[in-house]
């Protein structure tokens, strides 16, 4: 395109940018009108929520409000945007990107133009049109990539530091992934680079357009550590959806906290999925056994048979948690009592009877019964039985009472969650007897842990709550879906979505399927990227214990994010670190090879601060980090104090302009190192700089 024909294709988009803005000007005030109107019943309630839905979408979509535009080979002009507007007469004026209609925008090719005879990017600053890339679907060019320049101008800006939607430039792999069925398990296996958590993002996005029914129940994204869900925190609100959670496995318990690390030995022993069965017998063992009760009630007591008391609880436990047994008892006590004590009045009243038959048989035979007047009383009154409703009113005072309510508690206590597992882990016998599973060296090393909680136990911890079950059932009150739903363990949520999937242990594996029934999940990870304790290389060993053979793989092949001169060093990382698969091809350059430097120990404080300072200078606007081993850190941090200082693990997810990667052998030392570096390594959208040490510092102390 000319510079003529460019000016005039941003003038032309920009007239068009104005007419779409000022009708989704037009309709949040008309929006904003009806929300103002006070809601009298339900169904207006419900009918606010969806228009406060529209209206926070329709006020999110400041800045990409139209980023694409597609031209049929029929004519018709259709405008791709944050959010779908329509015009006066309701006709489209811009097609929501989630919609089927907008689909050829991410999928069309010159070999496949399904339709479309050009696609158009649309680059805007605000309000204003700054940009236009025109790509023929004609079959005059041709490029692997969709719109390969606006994807490329977008990965060329500097990094803010938080992950920007990126709805304009997604490409077909990416979208295929975003708007795959929802029937189950979907695992995304992609490298670095190649836009996971946006493809995990833009998918709920996708979904909860799609499937309205999900944002009455919320969306759980889980993470892999506080600072990637900052990372992310932009993105859903950006693209109009706040029915979302956001959380990592440590903090999925409410009201629970980690308290302390732990090694990677009890951290692999404590995550394997056997601890399920574990905990399940542990809890069936916490049941009272059955026998005869006496119980007192006003006075008098009374005799409950032990075969009675078994039957109770053998129907109360049927598919019920523990708490919920045994409130299910506690009703059906209260029903043996009360038939208890109608039963023994019953009896005393026939003994009563035998002594005054022949007082009532002389009573009888001089009385005139044809003048007696009638009863008008019912029940105990008439003849000493109880009537239903009586009968009913005894059991409210039965279930009221608290001498009642202590013997239960007393037979079959509440139990806290927290209290009964440190009772099962700090218990050699407890564990030998309900984890035959473990060796007895395995059970040692799990007893012999501090008390506050490790980031292991909280799967512990949610899977015990879960059979315990909630002794008084709370509701947690919050204005808003998501408030209410990161308040309660139990809530069900409409979809799951995974990032660093790879991480996850078995039993927080199981902690996702409690939360999600239907097992409407996206999971997303590299396998090679992995660095939790568990022994998993595949994703079919990593999921086995819990998805079994039920779930979809998908793939992501392509790298966007980290330049081809980084890519080439991956290779032989990879074959280092075990790994069978083939690093994601890179689709573009920075130009920049990557550098090293090889300093000493004493050197290193001085040797980082000037290589960071000229990392800063080059990349003015952008962003740098520093990614080391553990055992530097703390020396990193306080000669680098005003700028990020992460291990591998730590910046996992992350990204920034430039890198300085400190002492790479020092990373392939820690426990899976190479996976590590692998990390490490990738990291950067632009430069990557490396410092050495020396030979005989290569081994930090």
């Amino acid at each position: 395109m000319d510079e003529a024909a460019r000016h005039s294709a941003i003038a032309e988009e920009q007239g068009f940018l104005d007419v779409a803005t000022a009708r989704r000007d037009r309709l949040a005030e008309q929006l904003q009108a009806e929300l103002a109107a006070e809601a009298l019943d339900e169904t207006e309630r419900g009918r606010q929520r969806v228009l406060r839905r529209q209206f926070e979408e329709l006020s999110g979509a400041q800045d990409g409000l139209v980023f694409g535009r597609l031209d049929g080979l029929d004519g018709a002009v259709r405008h791709v945007g944050r959010v779908g507007i329509r015009d006066d007469n309701m006709d489209s004026l811009v097609v929501d990107w989630r919609a089927p209609a907008a689909r050829p925008f991410y999928t069309a090719t010159a070999l496949d133009p399904q339709g479309q005879r050009r696609r158009r990017h649309v680059r805007t600053a605000g309000n204003v049109v700054v940009d236009v890339n025109d790509e023929p679907l004609d079959g005059s060019t041709a490029s692997e990539l969709v719109g390969e320049g606006a994807l490329l101008a977008a990965l060329d800006e500097r990094r803010t530091g938080r992950m920007s939607s990126a709805i304009s430039t997604l490409q077909r792999e990416q979208d295929e992934i975003i708007r795959a069925e929802a029937t189950g398990p979907l695992i995304v296996q992609g490298g670095p680079g190649t836009g996971k958590s946006v493809v995990a993002l833009h998918r709920v996005a996708y979904l909860l357009f799609t499937h309205r029914q999900m944002a009455d129940q919320a969306v759980l994204v889980l993470g892999p550590s506080p600072r990637f869900l900052e990372y992310i925190s932009q993105v859903l609100p950006a693209l109009g959806e706040t029915a979302v959670v956001s959380a990592t496995c440590d903090t999925l318990v409410p009201g629970i906290a980690v308290g302390r690390a732990e090694s990677r030995r009890v951290s692999e022993i404590k995550g394997r999925a056997l601890w399920q069965p574990v905990l399940e017998r542990y809890t069936g063992s916490l049941l009272p056994r059955a026998r005869e009760m006496k119980l007192r009630w006003e006075g008098e007591f009374y005799l409950i048979s032990a075969e009675a008391v078994d039957r109770a609880p053998t129907s109360a436990t049927q598919g019920r948690s523990y708490h919920r047994a045994r409130a299910a008892f506690a009703e059906q006590l209260h029903h043996l009592l009360a038939d208890a004590v109608a039963d023994q009045r019953e009896a005393l009243l026939e003994k009563m009877e035998e002594g005054y038959e022949d007082i009532l048989a002389r009573f009888d035979r001089g009385t005139d019964r044809d003048h007696l007047p009638e009863p008008t009383s019912t029940g105990s009154d008439v003849d000493g039985l109880l009537s239903d409703e009586e009968l009913e009113e005894l059991r409210d005072r039965i279930a009221a009472d608290t001498s009642i309510a202590r013997f239960i508690e007393a037979w079959w206590p509440t139990r806290d969650p927290e209290v009964a597992l440190r009772e099962l882990l700090t218990s050699s016998a407890r564990l030998g007897r309900f984890a035959p599973e473990l060796a007895a060296e395995e059970i040692e090393l799990v007893v012999a842990e501090p008390a506050p909680w490790a980031a292991s136990d909280i799967p512990l911890l949610d899977a015990l709550a879960e059979l315990l079950g909630d002794a008084d059932n709370p509701q947690p009150q919050g204005e808003f879906l998501a408030e209410r739903a990161r308040g309660q363990r139990g809530w069900v949520y409409g979809h799951i979505v995974v990032d660093e999937a790879q991480e996850l242990s078995e039993m927080q594996w199981h902690m996702v399927l409690r939360r999600c029934p239907s097992r409407s999940i996206t999971a997303v990870g590299d396998i090679d990227q992995v660095e939790a304790s568990h022994l998993h290389t595949s994703w079919a060993q990593a999921v086995k214990a819990t998805l079994g053979e039920r779930w979809t793989a998908a793939q992501l092949t392509i790298c966007y994010r980290t330049p081809r001169e980084v890519m080439d060093l991956t290779a032989a990382v990879l074959e280092k670190a075990g790994s069978h698969n083939s690093p994601p091809r890179a689709v573009r350059s920075s130009g920049i090879t990557p550098w090293t430097l090889t300093v000493t120990p004493a050197e290193l404080p001085t040797a980082a601060r000037q290589a960071v300072t000229d990392l800063r200078h080059r990349w003015a606007g952008g962003t740098v980090a520093v990614i080391a081993p553990g055992s530097r850190i703390a020396e990193l941090r306080a000669a680098l104090s005003d700028i990020p200082v992460l291990t591998a693990t730590e910046a996992k997810g992350l990204e920034w302009d430039a890198t300085l990667l400190v002492d790479p052998r020092g990373i392939t030392a820690e426990p899976r190192g190479w996976n590590g570096l692998y990390v490490a390594l990738t990291r950067c959208t632009h430069e990557l700089g490396q410092l050495e040490m020396r030979a005989a510092s290569s081994t930090p102390s």
